[in-house]
């Protein structure tokens, strides 16, 4: 029992060793911070003495979340998918330094939509552009204008990927999306070396958030279904929804609520000085969605065909 408190006081004490110095004084901007793990972010760092410059979509967002917190926290109005918000955002993060700061220490592109998803034959070329710019356009274009006040502070760039960037689990953009987040920040960080910028991915498995907005998965799904052609849906037949909007909504209510454990990940990204490259919080993301993305494409291919239901005008 000794030891294993001699442990785990070692464990704590290199874990407190291994922060970044005077956090009090760095500047952390995080998009997406109207709810979910945007918002839980900005709590956190600002609980850790930081300076916060959150970006939400809302004005109700933007002003619940200013009164909640602290002098430390400043907000903004941000349309990731707007040049002209982009470039206003940029001039107001560069102009909220105060002090010893030199520089942005951190850019965390987490703002992030779910919807429109399902499968790909009943989706349009809109639906696919809708996610696509906000998960990956708009990502891209925030750090590539936030670049250069990051690179001033030898900081951090933290993107928000998900297991859905691994391995496909649904039609759609987001997926699409995600596997370009992950293709960017890998060819970034490597640019980034030699500027003392670290760049880490975070891949969480599934996590109950807003992201699939509020209206319902079957109200979403309804949708999809009865603005089909007709030949379409015989094709796939009335079975086939039901089960795959069934299974669609099994999967997120069994979807983990503790998001902690998902900014948890982020936050470590930011203070420590030895980020990872990549985090994949959540047991489904370790357990289930990482082998899935390593195991010979045939395998992963006849265990997640074994979710999809069977249409009617099957081979």
């Amino acid at each position: 029992m000794a030891a294993i408190s001699d442990l785990s006081f070692m464990y704590r004490w290199f874990k407190n060793c291994n922060l970044v110095r005077n956090l009090s004084d760095k500047y952390v901007f995080i998009t997406g911070c109207d709810s979910g793990f945007g918002n839980l972010l900005a709590r956190q760092l600002v609980d850790r003495g930081m300076r916060v410059l959150a970006a939400c979509f809302t004005k109700e967002g933007a002003q619940k979340l200013q009164q909640d917190t602290s002098y430390q926290l400043q907000t903004i109005l941000l349309d990731v998918t707007k040049t002209e918000s982009i470039k206003a955002a940029t001039q107001w993060a560069s102009d909220s330094y105060q002090g010893p700061c030199s520089g942005l220490w951190a850019l965390v592109n987490n703002a992030g939509v779910g919807l429109p998803s399902g499968p790909n034959e009943w989706l349009t070329k809109e639906d696919f552009v809708k996610v696509i710019n906000v998960n990956l356009v708009g990502l891209i274009e925030v750090t590539l204008h936030m670049l250069p006040m990051v690179k001033k502070a030898r900081g951090r760039v933290v993107n928000m990927s998900s297991c859905g960037g691994r391995v496909a689990v649904i039609g759609g953009g987001y997926c699409i999306s995600k596997f370009g987040v992950e293709a960017f920040s890998d060819s970034i960080r490597r640019e980034l070396h030699y500027f003392g910028v670290k760049v880490s991915i975070i891949e969480p498995g599934n996590f109950r958030t807003a992201i699939l907005g509020k209206d319902g998965l079957e109200k979403h799904m309804r949708k999809l279904w009865e603005r089909l052609p007709p030949e379409t849906r015989e094709s796939y037949g009335e079975e086939y929804f039901r089960i795959y909007t069934d299974n669609l909504k099994s999967t997120m209510q069994l979807a983990d609520p503790r998001i902690s454990k998902v900014t948890n990940s982020m936050e470590h990204a930011i203070v420590s000085r030895s980020p990872r490259i990549r985090y994949n919080p959540g047991l489904d993301a370790k357990l289930l969605y990482l082998p899935l993305a390593k195991f010979p494409t045939p395998v992963t291919d006849f265990i997640l065909s074994r979710y999809l239901p069977r249409p009617a005008d099957s081979v």
